[in-house]
């Protein structure tokens, strides 16, 4: 997630998925992470588009090369608990952060 830094927030990561019909839909990048004794990354993104449901949030394992990111769907059962333990964990810590 963005860090504020003097006040500023740094502009948020968009990537850019295409549907199953060939369309991209345009994402807000909202955690990058690796997965410990791992080289997984993963990324967990959100739409952009302002009608979609704010609570819609997608998590790829994602691998670069050079500029390019190439996402792969999560379709394992246990790879898919890390990444949901971790996200929540993420947002535990993010509500505790803004309580204070």
């Amino acid at each position: 997630m963005a860090e504020n830094q003097l006040g500023m927030e740094e502009e948020p990561e968009i990537i850019y998925i295409a549907d199953d019909e060939g369309n991209e839909e345009e994402f807000e990048v909202i955690m990058k992470f690796e997965v410990d004794g791992s080289e997984a990354k993963y990324m967990m993104v959100a739409p952009v588009d302002p009608e979609a449901d704010e609570s819609d949030v997608y998590a790829f394992r994602y691998e670069e090369e050079g500029d390019d990111i190439k996402l792969f769907v999560i379709q394992d059962d246990a790879e898919w608990e890390i990444v949901e333990e971790t996200f929540n964990t993420f947002v535990e810590e993010e509500e505790e952060e803004d309580g204070k």
